[in-house]
């Protein structure tokens, strides 16, 4: 039915025109922005796991520096404690080669000793890396070292664990250059040369006393060693962890390019031809008036 109150066609053309322009604005934003559930009205609840899982994801994050801290710190003194242990196995074998020596001979073997005591120091010493140094006692109050490993969320409860490494099993040197694993070695001559007559029994004490050290040195190399693999493990294994939570995320959030890149043409031309049907929907309502007034 015609009508020159309502042109029934028209409002038809103008709500599909609407509607198609509608759905275009919606695929150029998920095309200018690369989300198709970019803000909460999108899809509520994609948007609020997306969200809480990128949260999560920065907290990984966090925690992949901080391990990456404690590596630096770890590499370093694993590196200087096995130097140290090689210097106290070179005393054993100096000391095993003075005993029973001649007392010249025994006078040099002692200044080469001499000479790796400060070596060993040394090494201690300069262990340090980022204001740490986890060989030496600084004088305080030693303190395990605790690198945060993981980032453990479950609903509003969060758990933080840790990598540790027993200070007790670490220090190999005091600021006074008399505590610790080898500070004994290092805080006096192991024997006398010009004393031969007792010098082959203080050299057998000090091979005891250097057996002893070796053995911690040795522990301690095992509980640096032990960590240095525990983070490069949990390093690895947080990378792809972040990856799959940026995969999980993206599949719940991203927009299919070529999937919106395709609805985009089809849309264009969807508007195009909408706006020629309200056009001739207009052109019949005027052919009508034109009747009248004629």
């Amino acid at each position: 039915m015609s009508s020159i109150m309502t042109n029934s066609s028209a409002l038809t053309a103008l709500q599909s025109l609407n509607n198609t322009n509608k759905q275009l604005e919606t695929t150029q934003s998920r095309i200018s922005t690369g989300y198709r559930v970019a803000t909460a009205s999108d899809n509520a609840a994609y948007w609020s796991i997306a969200t809480s899982m990128k949260s999560d994801n920065k907290a990984l994050s966090a925690v992949q520096d901080s391990l990456g801290l404690g590596a630096g710190k770890v590499d370093t003194a694993y590196t200087a404690i096995n130097d140290v242990k090689d210097q106290v196995d070179l005393i054993k074998s100096k000391l095993v080669t003075a005993r029973g020596a001649s007392q010249e001979d025994q006078q040099k073997i002692a200044t080469e000793i001499n000479a790796i005591q400060a070596q060993i120091k040394s090494s201690v010493t300069n262990a340090n890396f980022a204001g740490s140094n986890l060989l030496q006692n600084d004088g305080l109050a030693a303190s395990d070292l605790k690198i945060v490993a993981s980032y453990n969320r479950t609903g509003a409860t969060v758990t933080i664990d840790t990598i540790d490494v027993k200070a007790a099993d670490t220090q190999v040197l005091d600021v006074a250059g008399t505590g610790g694993i080898v500070g004994g070695l290092l805080a006096t001559a192991f024997f006398d040369p010009s004393s031969a007559a007792v010098a082959d029994t203080a050299i057998d004490t000090a091979l005891g006393s250097v057996e002893t050290a070796l053995g911690k040195l040795s522990t301690g190399a095992a509980s640096l060693g032990a960590a240095k693999s525990r983070i490069d493990t949990q390093k690895s294994f947080l990378s792809n962890l972040s990856d799959s939570i940026d995969k999980g995320v993206g599949s719940l959030v991203d927009a299919d390019m070529n999937k919106e890149s395709t609805r985009l043409q089809a849309l264009q031309v969807q508007q195009q031809l909408g706006i020629q049907a309200l056009s001739i929907a207009n052109g019949n309502s005027q052919s009508i008036l034109s009747l009248f007034r004629g």
